[in-house]
């Protein structure tokens, strides 16, 4: 191997190729060092992995809608926080053990400061209702990320926004993010009411013109698809963050057109199709858990543990994933599983019982 480098070196004037001394101590230091260690047979040891979770302060809490809350978070010693892009989103690590995901919908790349907003939920899985109460200015908020699976796409020239109300935080930056590429985007924003649209202020600012708001309350009834995806050829980009019921309406519509390109983010876990009953069995504790069959089993997990990992609950980001000691797996998530491994929040089981390592 030496004598390759040293042929390779370029000829001096005279056609003579000078050794490089510093890189042939260095050479011998390594052979030398090898050889000790392959004798000892000593192994390097481990590096210690690096905690991914963030500690940040709430720099400012303010209510933008009667129950949406948003918290700007900065680091408590003044530096940047990690870069992050439009779509993108970070996992919070509430007191009580549970994890919650909420997307970023502050100024694009802005690392001096994150934005999230956060609508209450009183009947939901108690997340919300806790983000909203346990967390004032000057508290120390713990997250993980921030991590990106709703891309603005990099070739997009025009593009069509249609946003469901707490789904503008995506939403809000990748206008922003088109406004200053130059695409020819416009936006559909709906909700209730206009006293209802968190952030729509903001939305207005980005360029008035370019945006609808649809009310329900101004027009009796609600958006239906021919008024979202109005003016949306087959060759527009449709980006649609909502309710699951404005997704479908739009994913079946956008169907019709099998080239068309379609970007969604759901801020519910999508309704389990064709399901049927089955039972997991907790390996560790030995626990039964009935899952019914409209219900994942990440959901009846959460009602035995709240402190149950999971971040997407839509098969994608792989933070749910388990191992399975027994049993078949119905693998239904986008991400990719092994011959041992579910995804609780989308993967079936094949079968009356699978057993998890939990």
């Amino acid at each position: 191997m030496t004598q390759e480098i040293w042929q390779s070196r370029p000829a001096d004037l005279y056609g003579r190729r000078t050794h490089d001394r510093l890189f042939n101590a260095l050479w011998g230091a390594i052979t030398v060092f090898g050889g000790m260690a392959a004798l000892s047979r000593w192994t390097p040891s481990r590096v210690a992995p690096v905690s991914r979770t963030i500690a940040a302060v709430i720099t400012k809490r303010e209510m933008v809608t009667s129950d949406v809350v948003a918290l700007t978070l900065a680091d408590p010693d003044g530096g940047l926080l990690p870069s992050w892009t439009p779509g993108g989103h970070i996992d919070v690590q509430l007191p009580s053990g549970r994890r919650r995901q909420y997307s970023l919908c502050g100024v694009p790349g802005r690392r001096t400061e994150y934005r999230i907003a956060v609508r209450r939920l009183d009947d939901g899985g108690g997340g919300s209702v806790e983000m909203h109460e346990s967390y004032a200015e000057g508290d120390t908020l713990l997250f993980e990320g921030p991590r990106n699976a709703f891309y603005l796409g990099t070739g997009e020239n025009e593009a069509l926004f249609v946003i469901g109300g707490i789904g503008v935080t995506p939403m809000l930056p990748m206008l922003r993010e088109a406004a200053q590429r130059g695409i020819d985007w416009r936006a559909v924003y709906a909700g209730r009411s206009r006293a209802d649209m968190p952030l729509l202020d903001e939305v207005l600012a980005v360029d008035p013109d370019r945006v609808t708001v649809w009310a329900d309350d101004e027009h009796g009834r609600f958006a239906g698809t021919e008024e979202l995806l109005a003016g949306a050829g087959p060759q527009t980009a449709v980006y649609v963050c909502g309710p699951s019921a404005m997704l479908e309406a739009v994913r079946v519509t956008r169907d019709e057109h099998a080239d068309a390109p379609l970007h969604y983010e759901r801020f519910s876990p999508p309704p389990v199709v064709d399901g049927e009953p089955f039972e997991v069995e907790l390996a560790r504790s030995g626990r039964v858990l009935e899952i019914p069959a409209d219900r994942s089993a990440l959901d009846v997990m959460l009602d035995a543990d709240p402190t149950t990992a999971y971040s997407c609950r839509q098969g994608f980001c792989g933070t749910c994933k388990v191992t399975v000691v027994s049993g078949d797996v119905d693998r239904r998530g986008r991400t990719a599983e092994g011959d041992e491994e579910m995804l609780v929040c989308v993967s079936r089981a094949n079968g009356r019982r699978i057993v998890i390592d939990a």
